[in-house]
């Protein structure tokens, strides 16, 4: 492959909803620009995108891939740095570092199961990173697909921007061809992509004017004196409705739809057109940084004429082919052979070899230009999110926002001695992927993986079956319940044991009331009056609650909210031991604790769930359901709502799953602990239950 400087490179994201056809659509353009001889398919597992064997089993993109291709454009050859994303939200990570270096979309859309989650989902996101975007509409060749009605439903969900390019033409309903609408030209396929011109047909008539209006109004729009001409009824050249249409599409201001069938091949050629004609070079935009010198602000132009700097937006690390870091250069000329430094490690690192990656494929490269992305071998601390550079000029560039899980279960090795396996497995999918997160919970003795949803964890676990050959079970977490008491006891707790010689002798007598703060777990005091107990057993007194307190005798949870006062007591001059007052002060703490009506508390989370406004009704219903209270509902004024709640943490388990389902797949939520509260009844006398064998000295 050749190298290609800052103008002659596009990179360009492919999103849509899972199954609209983005994968298919790159096999159509890789055809076309010779990189490939046959078009692979997603359900024989030979595309280049879907190379990884997770992928080729479940026939759906679950990484982003690098797909480059070379195109003859008018101007000269450019060089498409392809940006394959999976469709499915569990794999939203991906997207999001995908979109972080991309300077345009392709919106993938199916004609025939029309706007998606997907699409709607990734139109948030250019609008988000404000990414200018082409809408090409796949399955033309379905014949109940309606592209009239699909432009129309866009036209209702987004707005003016979205203007038609092209317009399909059918024979004997089936689609063999399109209009283009900026020419005026009817175009017949032949072969694939390639096409003939025809005659416009008269059915497409009405429809064509409507269009050629719509964008001779955006062509007049970028200046005075093009608004001018067109009230007074002047035509507009080629060249001009091309420069104008270039400018408003990369302002954002017009999003082209064409057309074309993904899996005949159609429509890959005109797609290829566009990107080289309407979407900008890297050049077009600034890469905005902090100076680690100075604390400053650093702004730059995407250009070869200064050092070196590089953002590292994707790591893959495979048992096979190694590691590899995929940069974004942004700044500089990356040389082969060369020597960086890693500004977020504070490391130098070694630059091998320079590649692009082409799926799986590595193609070695001399050097590669500002703007351009590529990939850097067995980088030794380097990892996503990273910024290399020299150290001279130290840049730190923002690392990509990716989504926090909040979806987690349990997970336990199903071969005793491969925890060290699964933690080093583990440790690598992770690398790759920033939305999963390994936690050990200590306190429930549980390890436990965050994902963004079930499916995503599902497919952790086959990994590491089929990667690196340890086996893992998900199984539902344990919740960190609390327990406490609601009144004042005192009780005596005498430890009298003789076994010839010394003995042992303690007692006390406490009292145990509600501290009224159940982020401490005790306060301790003592009021002895003369002498009883003496004041070098207090330490031991205080050490026997604060052992019982990590274990508490309702249900064997850590005890909070008590604050323990020593009152009185009795002690024997030579039996009496430190040891001996820990173990009366536990024997009065147990008694006690039981008599003071002790309640288990459970961890409520501050809930927010945002959703379009149709589905609010059936999201308060189920949060009801739940045991949650809602608190409040406020509008985000793009249509949807943000309903706050508390709810408790254990009634969480699953929601991730029941809120895709009654919403579509368009709602999400977040949340956070909030504190603790009195659990009902119920689920007080189940849990008790449940855990009555932590009680008898078991493990918990």
């Amino acid at each position: 492959m050749n190298v290609y400087g800052t103008k002659q490179i596009r990179n360009v994201v492919l999103l849509g909803h899972g199954g609209a056809g983005k994968t298919t659509l790159v096999e159509a353009m890789a055809l076309m620009t010779g990189v490939t001889k046959r078009m692979g398919t997603v359900v024989d597992g030979s595309t280049i995108s879907d190379y990884d064997k997770e992928e080729t089993k479940r026939q759906f993109s679950i990484s982003t891939s690098l797909v480059p291709l070379e195109y003859k454009g008018e101007d000269g050859p450019i060089k498409i740095n392809f940006l394959d994303t999976p469709g499915y939200f569990d794999f939203v990570g991906e997207v999001e570092e995908a979109v972080s270096v991309a300077d345009a979309a392709v919106i993938v859309v199916n004609c025939k199961a029309g706007i998606e989650v997907g699409t709607e989902k990734a139109w948030e996101l250019c609008e988000q990173y404000n990414l200018p975007r082409i809408i090409f509409v796949t399955n033309m060749d379905d014949d109940h697909a309606s592209y009239r009605e699909l432009v129309l439903k866009l036209e209702t969900r987004f707005g003016r921007k979205i203007a038609p390019f092209h317009l399909p033409i059918r024979e004997n309903e089936k689609f063999v061809g399109f209009v283009n609408v900026v020419k005026m030209k009817g175009r017949k396929f032949t072969t694939l992509s390639d096409y003939e011109e025809c005659e416009i047909p008269e059915y497409s008539q009405k429809n064509l004017n409507i269009c050629r209006e719509a964008l001779m109004e955006a062509v007049a729009e970028t200046s005075e004196e093009y608004m001018e001409r067109y009230f007074s009824g002047e035509e507009f050249t080629y060249e001009e409705i091309s420069s104008a249409l270039r400018e408003h599409v990369i302002d954002g201001n017009i999003v082209p739809v064409m057309l074309g069938s993904g899996i005949n091949g159609q429509g890959a050629k005109m797609l290829l057109q566009a990107v080289d004609k309407y979407f900008p070079a890297p050049d077009h935009y600034e890469c905005i940084g902090v100076d680690v010198s100075t604390g400053e602000r650093f702004v730059a132009k995407y250009n070869d004429d200064v050092s070196v700097s590089m953002r590292v937006f994707k790591t893959i690390v495979d048992p096979f082919i190694g590691k590899y870091s995929l940069v974004k250069v942004c700044t500089g000329i990356l040389k082969a052979d060369s020597s960086s430094y890693n500004v977020n490690k504070d490391t130098e690192e070694r630059i091998g070899k320079v590649y692009t990656l082409r799926g799986k494929e590595q193609i070695e490269l001399k050097e590669l230009h500002s703007g351009d992305i590529g990939a850097v071998a067995k980088l030794s601390v380097t990892q996503t999110g990273d910024t290399l550079a020299l150290r001279t000029a130290p840049i730190v560039y923002h690392k990509p926002k990716t989504s926090v899980p909040y979806t987690y279960m349990r997970y336990t090795t199903k071969t005793k001695g491969d925890d060290d396996k699964v933690a080093s497995a583990l440790a690598k999918l992770m690398e790759e992927d920033l939305t999963l997160k390994a936690v050990s919970d200590k306190e429930n003795r549980q390890t436990l993986l965050y994902g963004i949803g079930d499916q995503q964890l599902e497919v952790v676990v086959s990994k590491l079956l089929n990667r690196y050959k340890v086996e893992v079970e998900l199984s539902k977490p344990k919740f960190a319940f609390r327990e406490t008491i609601r009144k004042k006891v005192e009780a005596q707790g005498k430890y009298k044991k003789q076994s010839g010689g010394h003995g042992q002798y303690g007692d006390v007598k406490m009292s145990f009331e509600p501290l009224g703060d159940l982020e401490t777990a005790y306060t301790f005091e003592e009021k002895v009056f003369g002498g009883a107990v003496p004041k070098n057993y207090f330490p031991a007194v205080e050490k026997g609650i604060q052992e019982c307190v990590l274990k508490g005798p309702l249900a064997a949870y850590p005890v909070v909210g008590v604050k323990a006062t020593l009152l009185d007591g009795s002690y024997h001059p030579v039996d009496s031991s430190e040891l001996a007052f820990k173990m009366a002060a536990t024997l009065a703490f147990k008694k006690a604790f039981m008599e003071a009506s002790p309640v288990l508390l459970e961890p409520i989370a501050s809930l927010k769930v945002t959703v379009p406004d149709k589905f609010t009704g059936d999201i308060m219903g189920d949060l009801n359901r739940r045991r949650g209270r809602v608190l409040g509902m406020n509008s985000d004024h793009h249509g949807k709502q943000i309903i706050e709640a508390d709810i408790p943490m254990s009634e969480l388990f699953g929601y991730n799953t029941d809120l895709r389902s009654m919403t579509g797949g368009i709602g999400i939520y977040e949340y956070e602990f909030s504190r603790y509260e009195q659990a009902p009844g119920d689920v007080q006398k189940k849990e008790v239950e449940a855990r009555a064998s932590k009680l008898e000295g078991a493990e918990a």
